[in-house]
């Protein structure tokens, strides 16, 4: 039994397959980027039209298969950006009339905790979830047999991966500007910057508008700020998640998301992890940001729930498009 995945919530455009037994079949993607500005909604869908067709010829190549193999046709509805979320749902909803296969709609940040948690087979982890907009930590509870999941904390104002482009469109580095920040903090040495953690939530406005005095008042160096943001912004969110685990009593942390790519901070969350006898989980950089084998997969896994294509619109909105759908309403 096989699933495609269409991802479309941001600025890239993915499609994967996989098997009912999570095997990865097939996983391209193309992205959106900028020289000078960050993601103009109509101009990433603009991307994500033009290059649909050619995606989905290179998974169908590198998965081995016809179009008319696939058995589910999975989709993001959400949350995620409005008009690139309607490119993916109106080509998924093409294919699954052309191939005459059920639709599923799945929510795009389940589809990154379930992707991790089916990389590295975990039990019961704590989810560490560092995308552009999302900063959250979740867990997963079960009641009348039934999960959910339930998020411990999360960003007060903006995701860390939105703040770090910010920073880096302030500094002229171009979008995504996270590898290019993490690149320069290599030869850079500690400013003291706002430190905001609120129980289980954390801030990040202040440390963006603090690092952008500096910078345009010429008192730090790019390289200097760079470091300076990882380490705060980083050292936050481990407190965080070291209090997660202590709350739970869980022994497992996976970290997903694109800002999962960082290798500093796995190296600060590893560090964390040792101390408190928990292990520390992240995924392959393919993985890592968004993509169209974690919506296969997670639509696989929800294709009972949602009714095989059959779409309530009071849940998912006019066409099962739902912009805003957070992950504890899965």
């Amino acid at each position: 039994m096989i699933t495609l995945g269409i991802e479309s919530t941001a600025h890239t455009f993915g499609i994967g397959m996989v098997t009912d037994r999570g095997k990865i079949l097939a996983n391209v993607k193309d992205s959106y980027s900028s020289l000078n500005a960050g993601m103009i909604p109509d101009q990433v869908a603009e991307h994500h039209q033009l290059v649909k067709g050619e995606i989905l010829k290179q998974a169908l190549r590198e998965a081995k298969i016809d179009l008319t193999d696939v058995d589910y046709l999975a989709y993001s509805s959400g949350p995620g950006i409005d008009p690139c979320l309607w490119v993916g749902y109106n080509f998924a909803k093409e294919l699954s009339e052309k191939i005459k296969k059920p639709l599923i709609a799945v929510n795009h940040c389940a589809a990154h905790l379930s992707i991790g948690k089916l990389y590295n087979q975990l039990k019961d982890p704590v989810y560490l979830y560092v995308s552009g907009v999302n900063t959250q930590i979740i867990i997963e509870k079960t009641a009348d047999r039934k999960s959910h999941y339930v998020v411990l904390g999360e960003t007060l104002d903006i995701g860390l991966g939105n703040m770090l482009d910010k920073l880096g469109r302030i500094m002229g580095l171009g979008f995504p500007a996270g590898p290019g920040i993490e690149e320069l903090a290599k030869g850079g040495k500690y400013l003291e910057l706002p430190y905001v953690v609120k129980g289980m939530d954390a801030s990040f406005s202040g440390i963006l508008t603090k690092a952008q005095q500096l910078y345009e008042r010429k008192q730090a160096t790019k390289e200097d700020l760079c470091f300076s943001v990882q380490e705060t912004c980083f050292a936050m969110i481990t407190e965080v998640a070291e209090r997660a685990l202590a709350h739970t009593g869980k022994t497992e942390l996976v970290l997903i998301g694109g800002v999962g790519a960082n290798q500093r901070f796995c190296e600060m969350l590893q560090i964390m992890c040792k101390e408190r006898k928990a292990e520390f989980y992240n995924v392959p950089i393919g993985l890592a940001g968004d993509q169209g084998a974690m919506i296969a997969w997670e639509g696989f896994l929800r294709k009972g729930q949602y009714g095989d294509g059959q779409y309530d619109d009071r849940q998912y909105g006019e066409g099962g498009v739902k912009p805003h759908w957070r992950v504890d309403e899965v």
